[in-house]
Formats: C-alpha cells, sequence, structure tokens
C-alpha cells in the first residue's frame, strides 16, 4: 500500500501529468527503445506511429494514479489490459524496465519542476501499480492453454468479406519450433476471446504481434480467426497485409494463446425474458459471431437482436454463416446498415431497443464511442452494455 506521503503527492500531480500526458509518453517511448531495441518486438510498431499506444499508456498510468489508494475498483480494467499482457508475453522483468524510463521522461518533460519528493511519489505509485498486474498476469500465466508462442499450419483461408480474409489453424505439433504438444480436442475456448500473431514482416527490422478475435469457439476444424486488412489514412498495416497476401494453407503461424474477457454473461444465456443484443461494426462482427454461436448452441430459445454496420454489401462480413445460426435460432431480429446507403445506425434506432436488454458491442473505437454514448443516454445501464473496441486499449504495451 502506497504511504500516506506518496497519495497525497500523486494526487495533487495527476492534473500536471495529465497536461503533459502525451510529452511524457513520448519521450518514455523514444528513450526506452533507443536502450532496449528488443522490446519493439512487443510494442505495437504501427500504434506508436499513430500516437494511439502513448494515449493508451497516459491514460492507464493515471486512471491507476487517481485510484492508488483504491486500485481493486480498477479490477475489471485492469484485468482486460493483463489479458492483453499475457497473450503479448510481457513478463515480470519488463515492468522494472518502463518505470525507468516512464520515470525518467517524467523528470526529463517536466524538468526541475519534478522535485525529489514527486520523482520518490510517482515511483512508489508505479511500483504498485506494476505489482498488482504482475500479481494477475502470474494467474492467467498458469491457467494458459499453451505457453508463449506455438507454431500452427494454416488449413484453410478464405475471404469472409472484400477487405477481411478468415484462417483455420491447427496446432504444428511436429514443428521443430514446437516445444509442447497441442491437444485441439482439449482447448476451452470462450466466445468472444481473440489469440495474437506473432510474425517477422519484410516491411520490418522488428517481428509484430497482433490480436485478432475467434468467428467460432468451436475447435473442430481447429483454431478459427478472422484478420481485416488495414489500409487506412495511408498507412499500410504490417501484420494484415502480410496475411492477406502472404500466409497461405499450409504456411505456419505462430500463436500465443487465446486470452480476453469479452464473453457472454453466463446467468442469462438459459433464460428467454431478457433478450441478447449483438451490435457489431466491420471485422468487429469476429466475436459477436463467435458469442451468436455460442447462444444458439447452448439455448435457442432466447431472444436474439443481431445488428450490424459497415460501408456496403461487399464490406458485409459472414453473412451467410451468420444467417445459418440466425436460421436455427426461435426468436431473431436482424437489423443491417450500409453507411455509403445512407442507412444510420444512430441514437434515434436504438431507441427501438427494449429494456431490459443485454447489449454486446464491438468495432472501432469511434463506432464504440458513438454506441456506447447513446445506449448509456437511452439508459441502458453500464452493467448490462459489454464491449470490446478494436485498437489500442488502456495498456503498457501492445
Amino acid at each position: 500500500m502506497a504511504s500516506p506521503k506518496t497519495l497525497e503527492i500523486v494526487t495533487a500531480t495527476v492534473p500536471v501529468l495529465e497536461e503533459y500526458g502525451m510529452a511524457i509518453t513520448t519521450v518514455f517511448y523514444k528513450n526506452m527503445f533507443e536502450e532496449h531495441p528488443e522490446l519493439l518486438d512487443i510494442f505495437n510498431e504501427t500504434n506508436q506511429k499513430l500516437g494511439r499506444q502513448q494515449t493508451a499508456l497516459a491514460t492507464t498510468v493515471l486512471a491507476a494514479a487517481k485510484h492508488l489508494d483504491k486500485l481493486a475498483a480498477l479490477l475489471p480494467q485492469v484485468t482486460q489490459i493483463s489479458h492483453k499482457h499475457r497473450a503479448l508475453q510481457i513478463l515480470p522483468e519488463h515492468y522494472p524496465i518502463v518505470g525507468k524510463h516512464l520515470i525518467g521522461a517524467i523528470k526529463e518533460v517536466l524538468g526541475e519542476a519534478a522535485n525529489d519528493d514527486i520523482i520518490d511519489a510517482w515511483t512508489e505509485a508505479y511500483d504498485e501499480i506494476a505489482s498488482v498486474f504482475i500479481q494477475i498476469e502470474h494467474g492467467m500465466y498458469e491457467e494458459a492453454m499453451w505457453q508463449g508462442f506455438a507454431p500452427f499450419t494454416v488449413t484453410k483461408k478464405i475471404a469472409a468479406a472484400t477487405d477481411i480474409a478468415a484462417f483455420t489453424v491447427v496446432p504444428a505439433n511436429d514443428n521443430a519450433e514446437s516445444k509442447q504438444e497441442i491437444d485441439l480436442s482439449k482447448l476451452n475456448l470462450t466466445a468472444g476471446q481473440y489469440i495474437t500473431v506473432k510474425t517477422d514482416p519484410k516491411d520490418s527490422d522488428h517481428v509484430a504481434l497482433r490480436h485478432y478475435s475467434l468467428y467460432s469457439a468451436s475447435t473442430d476444424a481447429g483454431i478459427q480467426f478472422a484478420v481485416r486488412r488495414d489500409n487506412r489514412n495511408e498507412h499500410h498495416g504490417l501484420v494484415s497485409n502480410y496475411m492477406h497476401d502472404q500466409l497461405e494453407v499450409g504456411d505456419t503461424v505462430l500463436l500465443s494463446a487465446p486470452a480476453g474477457d469479452f464473453a457472454l454473461n453466463q446467468d442469462l444465456v438459459q433464460q428467454n425474458e431478457i433478450p441478447l443484443v449483438l451490435m457489431s461494426a466491420g471485422v468487429g462482427v469476429t466475436p459477436v459471431l463467435s458469442m451468436l454461436e455460442a447462444q444458439v448452441l447452448a439455448n435457442p430459445k432466447r431472444p436474439i437482436i443481431w445488428v450490424y454496420a459497415c460501408q456496403n454489401e461487399a464490406h458485409h462480413a459472414f453473412n451467410t454463416e451468420v444467417d445459418k445460426l440466425l436460421g436455427k435460432a426461435d426468436n431473431v431480429e436482424k437489423h443491417i446498415f450500409y453507411f455509403e446507403s445512407g442507412q444510420l445506425l444512430d441514437e434515434g434506432w436504438l431507441a427501438q431497443l427494449p429494456k431490459p436488454a443485454d447489449i454486446y458491442v464491438c468495432g472501432s473505437m469511434p463506432f464504440m464511442e458513438s454506441m456506447i454514448e447513446s445506449l448509456v443516454t437511452l439508459d441502458h445501464g453500464t452493467d448490462s452494455v459489454h464491449y470490446e473496441p478494436f485498437g489500442p486499449k488502456m495498456s503498457l504495451g501492445g
């Protein structure tokens, strides 16, 4: 537990660090990578260039600092981030490196204003925050379905939409890189989880890691996940383009074990009064498709409202698979919105959703923010709106 003096100083200086958060994290990453270039194999190079990771780190540290005397209140967010850390193989020995350069960046940016008392307080605060992450992640490593990154063979690759490729992979237990035997039949996947792919793209000097959601929790055919080609704003996604253009059936890809806590509320799966609302945009359909499958298999009588938005019909992902699953349910609504046709999924439309409802939302950050804000405005309780943003969450890495 942080000392009273540390709590007082950290609380008093949080507004200053909020003001200089982006400057501090930008300096932090620059200095850390200069001294530890090997960490570029863990941190997302694309998110660095776009400034997303700097924002995520600043948000995490400041949110935790504000709650330093009651970190338990942040347990849901910490757990979500810890899932990412375990998936990326962030280890206890990485935390002191991050701490050293984060405190160093505070000194560098704030200059003389960062006196010894302030630096000592933030050092203690960081150590307190890091110890919580390390403890939670220790349990996740213990429970992981396999350790580290294991080789898998691509057995199927299809176009789920014009910009989305769907992959099926099976363990390559006879591969020279394989250090453990993975039995598909013994894997207990959860709808909503994601795997992490480790690649070595030709256009980068570093290994690149990316998370991709499972579109099915079934392992009968293998592990199934989808990848959207990321070519936005003159930026070309290193890994997504490699996966689309170069990774083919028969090739090997390295995966870490499934992670994530975006999952159906099991207390509601078997009842039929509160409907399940699955709302997604673009490749955000991937985890909610696996949830649809799980709900239909467990209880097809529960009312289901399927809401999906994308640019146009060519970008409409997994439409056939969705229709097959909806066809097995007894009480279904399906609503599709094509933005290019002027069809708007907005607060006005959301107002017709029933209350109470068990709502799951996934898509880009702007989509997520718009949907969640509207749902909360419409008096859907935050405990009934579950979400998975595609992009960096508050995180120390990834």
